[in-house]
């Protein structure tokens, strides 16, 4: 997958469940409960030791889920992810040796800016797709309006604060390729196993993104 390939698939899900993995054993039916709600993504972050084992266990099992690797913060984890078969790579921040390795390794990146020098950045390295995060503390939809008005061919992912409440006004910004959200499978629900919440939650974000498609 090119970073225009993954720009265009984000734009058909338009929500990425970002997920932490409480245990390894979460992740083949959390992928089974994702694509039985109609939402075939997920961001699993490489914040629980569960992430590698995660990402491999959901490419293997469910190849029609598209995965990535969320909070990867060295060129370390950039080769874990890739080794478990992660998909694309999403960083919290613009760390230009995490961004140029995972060029080098030709996997698509993410990486976090919530200011137009991260903006910047990403335009130099010709990257079509950039992280808004902390997106609703850095400033929501205000910030984003304002900073992403000069770069007219820049696509964003916000993410951070994101919830069904305010998700509707940010898939409609033409800016915004998709949206991240914690809520959707959190750390809890998964360790708990409510699958079925889960895929309550994943089938109303899909119906927000269906809604906004077509007001």
């Amino acid at each position: 997958m090119n970073p225009t390939e993954l720009l265009g698939a984000l734009r058909r899900v338009r929500v990425v469940p970002v997920v932490t993995l409480p245990h390894v054993r979460h992740a083949d039916p959390l992928g089974e409960t994702l694509l039985g709600a109609g939402l075939p993504v997920a961001e699993i972050t490489f914040r629980t030791p569960a992430a590698r084992d995660g990402i491999a266990t959901l490419r293997a099992r469910h190849p029609e889920l598209l995965v990535g690797a969320g909070t990867v913060l060295d060129r370390t984890t950039v080769d874990h992810a890739i080794d478990a078969g992660a998909q694309f790579v999403v960083a919290p921040g613009f760390n230009p040796d995490v961004v140029d390795h995972c060029l080098e390794r030709k996997i698509p990146v993410v990486p976090g800016i919530n200011s137009p020098t991260g903006v910047e950045a990403a335009v130099a390295r010709g990257l079509p797709l950039v992280k808004y995060f902390p997106a609703e503390a850095s400033g929501g939809l205000r910030l984003l309006d304002a900073m992403a008005a000069p770069y007219d061919g820049m696509a964003f992912l916000p993410t951070g604060g994101l919830t069904p409440d305010n998700l509707p006004d940010y898939l409609s910004r033409p800016q915004v390729a998709a949206c991240g959200g914690t809520w959707i499978a959190s750390a809890a629900l998964l360790a708990e196993g409510e699958y079925e919440a889960i895929g309550r939650n994943a089938r109303g974000a899909v119906e927000i993104a269906t809604a906004a498609a077509t007001s």
